[in-house]
């Protein structure tokens, strides 16, 4: 089991998912990815946290709480928190 502090749900073709993605890994912020359209039960979750909607990316943090399509600023502030 990975030690990251969030798993990003995310597909291969979402801006958002890569832009996040990419910050995330320019400032060295570990993070689990699980890619909803390969993994149905993942795909279920994310709609469940969004209203029906499997709106990409959610992060879900290791204390139950979780983020759709946050900003950068508002995953380290998070991350702070916790």
């Amino acid at each position: 089991m990975s030690d990251a502090p969030f798993v990003l749900y995310s597909t291969t073709w979402c801006g958002y998912c890569f832009r996040l993605k990419s910050q995330l890994r320019r400032e060295q912020i570990r993070f689990d990815e699980v890619d909803i359209e390969q993994q149905p039960e993942a795909a279920e979750l994310v709609a469940s946290i969004n209203g029906g909607n499997q709106t990409v990316p959610t992060l879900v943090f290791a204390d139950g709480s979780s983020m759709t399509n946050p900003s950068l600023r508002e995953v380290t502030a998070k991350l702070a928190s916790l």
